[in-house]
């Protein structure tokens, strides 16, 4: 009997020795399956973004990740879903800016997803493109400044919507400038670039990652960019901080979310399975052709940074009088 209760301790402690040293660092994910809500319809950048980062979490988590689309009322359908969700985990939202500090100046939301959803982490940042047609006499900010002042009202600038960062931007630069351009809004950044490309609109402002091609093809002209330094994708075009507008910097920030009062230690958790995911070489490849910057921080500095967000929106609304459609 002594000899067998050796045996058997040995035979135990092989097998602890074969189990990897951090198995017991971590116990399983208490979700089977995790929704990754991406609160806009297939294609567009938050959703792309949504299934760009759920393999890898999958992977980290150890656990099922599935990217669910909630379309609808520019993002504010998803971000409510997730807001009001059970704070267990099982349920995040990949979320921007447009609906988690722009949105709750601009509708009467049952939840405001500032108080209503915890931070997990950013996953990109891409700053926005000032563009016009190429046939626009303007080859800088201060000659499309001069040619809106001598033609008020004449000029228009497109939109991926009312309330959109593109309209808020447009918005801005009226106000900043103190020049008259009419919006027009737009069903999403696809058909807007279709316009100031063929010349139905002159102006309009975009994300780095949609109007590249665009730039590239000389069928539009970039004048400046939102980005607090300049881009490495185009390292020849101002920023408008540079131009004399230090308010006039902004990104349309991305990043996951869960509910409010997730358990501290879960949020941790899924941050540093998300700051993993975005090391990995095939998705940092991918964020930099959108020309997003290296955004990997910590829960409490990334609630900090929606935080400083916050009055910049709510300023340009109240100023610019911005309603939605």
């Amino acid at each position: 009997m002594k000899t067998a209760s050796v045996l058997s301790a040995i035979a135990f402690g092989v097998a602890l020795l074969s189990i990897p040293a951090g198995a017991f660092a971590q116990s399983a994910y208490p979700c089977a399956t995790v929704k990754l809500v991406s609160p806009y319809p297939p294609g567009g950048t938050t959703d792309l973004l949504a299934r760009l980062v759920q393999p890898g979490l999958a992977k980290e988590l150890a656990t099922t990740v599935i990217v669910e689309n909630k379309a609808g009322a520019s993002g504010n359908i998803g971000t409510e879903f997730v807001a009001t969700a059970a704070p267990d985990g099982c349920t995040l939202l990949l979320g921007n800016n447009t609906g988690v500090a722009i949105n709750r100046n601009l509708y009467k939301l049952r939840v405001d997803p500032v108080k209503g959803l915890a931070a997990i982490g950013p996953v990109a940042s891409v700053p926005l493109v000032l563009y016009v047609h190429s046939g626009v006499p303007a080859a800088n900010l201060s000659q499309l400044v001069d040619l809106a002042k001598k033609n008020p009202g004449k000029l228009s600038y497109a939109s991926a919507g009312s309330g959109s960062p593109q309209h808020l931007m447009g918005e801005l630069l009226k106000l900043e400038q103190k020049i008259s351009l009419v919006h027009i809004p737009y069903k999403g950044s696809g058909p807007a670039i279709q316009d100031v490309v063929a010349g139905q609109v002159q102006v309009s402002f975009e994300a780095m990652s949609v109007i590249g091609p665009q730039l590239t093809s000389g069928r539009v002209r970039a004048l400046a960019t939102t980005g607090s330094a300049r881009s490495a994708s185009l390292p020849n075009v101002p920023t408008m901080k540079e131009l004399g507008m230090p308010d006039f910097v902004t990104e349309n920030w991305y990043g996951v979310f869960a509910p409010a009062n997730t358990p501290p230690a879960l949020v941790q958790r899924l941050n540093t399975a998300l700051n993993a995911v975005l090391e990995t070489k095939e998705v940092r490849a991918s964020l930099d052709k959108m020309g997003s910057a290296d955004v990997k921080t910590t829960p409490e500095a990334f609630t900090k940074f929606i935080a400083r967000e916050l009055p910049l929106w709510e300023s340009v609304v109240k100023r610019s009088g911005a309603k939605v459609d």
